[in-house]
């Protein structure tokens, strides 16, 4: 069967949903430091067999107690830095950085 002119997929019509992810390890986010566009879900995923969260209360990040395999996800619309700790395990800490695209 021949293929339509042009070959690829169809475009989607909405923009996909932009995720980035941070797999919560070894008492660490990783990676430390992520950069996404405004607009863009960040993603935590708890790989430990202890329990952790994403805190920093004042930009919005207050996670539930993340089990192992758990997620927490925020969407962050605005361009800035953004930093964050484990409340439970205060020197696990991490960043977001949001441009503006």
């Amino acid at each position: 069967m021949a293929m339509p002119a042009g070959g690829g997929p169809a475009p989607a019509s909405e923009a996909p949903a932009h995720t980035d992810l941070v797999q919560i390890t070894n008492f660490a986010f990783a990676p430390a430091v992520i950069t996404v566009v405004a607009g863009a879900t960040v993603t935590w995923t708890n790989e430990d067999t202890t329990q952790h969260d994403v805190f920093a209360p004042p930009v919005g990040l207050k996670s539930p107690v993340l089990n192992q395999n758990d997620s927490y996800a925020h969407t962050f619309s605005s361009p800035g830095t953004y930093r964050y700790i484990c409340s439970i395990h205060p020197f696990m800490q991490g960043t977001v950085v949001v441009t503006s695209g």
